[in-house]
């Protein structure tokens, strides 16, 4: 009778995450980009930028420029593809759109943090490090936006 509970429970908790993932991808993230693209000048676009994968898929983050650094907290598996000395991406910032490398940063826990200080400064101390994400670094081309 338990091992029957735990199982339903598995279930529909693994349902409750499917839906999540759904409703993200098809209803959420298409109104922030179409909201990024149509008011750049908006609130959201203050803190939500437009990151565009060498591959043409796009997803909207959170970021943190500071010169021609773009910092993202990668909360999904996305971060994947900037290991190994990084990729190609675009980032469309209040408008704008620049060209840059992406890395993330595995190996500094120190600068990790600072920049999530940052970043994501109210997120709770007592959160495991494992919790609050990844950090790819976009560094950007010095040539300029690409639109």
């Amino acid at each position: 009778m338990i091992l029957k509970g735990l199982a339903t429970v598995i279930a529909v908790l693994a349902l409750l995450a499917v839906a999540y993932l759904l409703h993200a991808r098809l209803v959420a993230n298409p109104k922030v980009v179409e909201e990024l693209r149509s008011n750049p000048t908006g609130a959201r676009a203050a803190r939500v930028a437009l990151l565009t994968f060498a591959d043409g898929s796009a997803i909207p983050v959170n970021y943190l420029r500071e010169g021609n650094k773009v910092f993202i907290g990668a909360d999904g598996l996305w971060w994947r593809e900037f290991r190994d000395g990084g990729a190609a991406v675009s980032v469309l910032i209040r408008g704008e759109t620049h060209t840059g490398r992406a890395f993330v940063v595995l190996d500094d826990p120190r600068y990790v943090e600072d920049v999530f200080s940052r970043l994501r400064p109210t997120v709770p101390k007592w959160l495991p490090d494992w919790l609050n994400g990844k950090l790819v670094v976009v560094t950007l081309d010095t040539n300029g936006t690409a639109s």
